[in-house]
């Protein structure tokens, strides 16, 4: 998933996403997020590309990779259940169907499983101390996303009763995640039902799915600020993700910028010219030096820092949500299947933001940008009323100033 993130982010063809996608579907492996992945993987490949075809030919197989079997009477699924057996295992593609997904949540964990002989410079591993239970916020949250997801799937090949299925189901996933997951006296999501303890993890994939209501968001954000860098460079990915979507953007910048020796700035000082396995050799000292999912940054600079997404499938509208924190000037370049989408920003003095976009000539845009009451908008020299704070942007170049 980051490693098809972080190439769409570089290139504008896609088919070696779309071959690792038809690779999964036969060759599943144990984690139980794995084969929740999935349909992430299909999501965004048919959002960057606008191809209904991987859709239409996995549908019903993507139903088995969501583990709605596992679901019980409130919505929520559990790799503990008598459900996972056999015959669910054959449907997810496994040879073997003696296997069982095991709920990996982050990777790699404290040094106890491996008998390592190492001071516990991180004792909890990459886990941040998570507690695993039978029914797990991280896999839930998981779960969330693949009924969303699967909802919009069945809308566009027009399987209505399952568009209204998967709807209702998400639903009430959603409400079981808030109601039975999330502490309202500690103020966040613990690990699991039956346990106090809440992790990044636990708080981070609410956060970036849009599970969290408005009434939590702060006192979530609060707890994930507490927990630092609690996470491996795999999970790093959701927790940007997660800062981003809840608008705590100079947060994320801070995480991406650090020097600490859980950082990518670290991975560089130790020598390394691609993305580590592990955050330094003294977490994981069989690390490899060419590990894909150490590269968060390589797409949430272009999809959350920058904000570019394809707001309609195959980029014919491109939505821009810049949240630029500190910096005051940034240029970017994203390749995309209709042709380059060129940005930048400049900022001047405490009050002038001046944003210059170029769309290719077959793509429209959706710029979003807070104005506040006594801040003025400008498109090409011309004021505008900035109803619900978004511009529609034209192919060719677009001028924008808030000042």
């Amino acid at each position: 998933y980051i490693n098809q993130l972080s190439h769409y982010a570089v290139d504008c063809e896609y088919p070696m996403a779309q071959q690792t996608i038809e690779w999964f579907m036969r060759k599943p492996t144990w984690p139980t997020e794995w084969q929740l992945h999935v349909a992430l993987l299909f999501w965004q490949d048919y959002m960057y590309t606008g191809n209904t075809e991987l859709i239409a030919k996995y549908y019903e197989a993507l139903k088995h990779k969501t583990l709605m079997a596992l679901e019980n009477e409130d919505g929520l699924i559990s790799t503990q259940s008598e459900k996972l057996n056999g015959v669910l295992m054959g449907q997810l593609g496994f040879a073997d169907t003696t296997q069982r997904l095991r709920d990996i949540v982050d990777w790699p964990p404290a040094q106890k499983d491996t008998g390592w002989k190492l001071p516990q410079v991180w004792p909890q591993g990459e886990r941040d101390g998570f507690v695993f239970m039978p029914y797990s916020t991280v896999i839930n949250s998981f779960y969330y996303q693949n009924l969303v997801i699967m909802a919009e799937f069945a809308r566009v090949h027009h399987h209505t009763s399952d568009e209204l299925d998967f709807k209702y189901r998400a639903e009430k996933t959603r409400k079981a995640i808030n109601e039975k997951m999330f502490n309202q006296t500690l103020g966040y999501y613990t690990d699991g039902i039956g346990t106090d303890h809440g992790s990044v993890h636990a708080n981070m994939l609410p956060l970036a799915f849009n599970i969290v209501p408005e009434l939590y968001r702060e006192s979530v954000l609060k707890h994930v600020r507490s927990r630092g860098m609690g996470c491996s460079v795999y999970g790093a990915q959701f927790l940007l993700e997660g800062l981003y979507n809840a608008g705590d953007a100079d947060y994320a910048l801070s995480l991406m910028t650090a020097t600490h020796d859980r950082s990518w700035w670290n991975m560089i000082k130790i020598g390394s010219t691609i993305t580590l396995e592990a955050w330094d050799m003294k977490y994981k000292p069989n690390s490899d030096w060419n590990h894909a999912w150490g590269a968060a940054p390589g797409n949430i600079i272009q999809r959350q820092l920058w904000g570019i997404t394809p707001k309609t499938p195959g980029f014919g509208i491109v939505r821009i949500k810049p949240q630029l924190s500190r910096l005051t000037n940034s240029t970017i370049t994203v390749p995309t299947i209709r042709g380059e989408i060129k940005a930048s920003y400049q900022k001047t003095g405490n009050k002038k933001h001046s944003y210059i976009v170029e769309l290719p000539g077959n793509m429209g845009g959706e710029l979003m940008l807070p104005v506040a009451d006594d801040e003025i908008l400008t498109v090409n020299g011309e004021k505008v009323n900035p109803v619900f704070s978004s511009v529609r942007l034209g192919p060719g170049l677009s001028r924008v100033e808030v000042q």
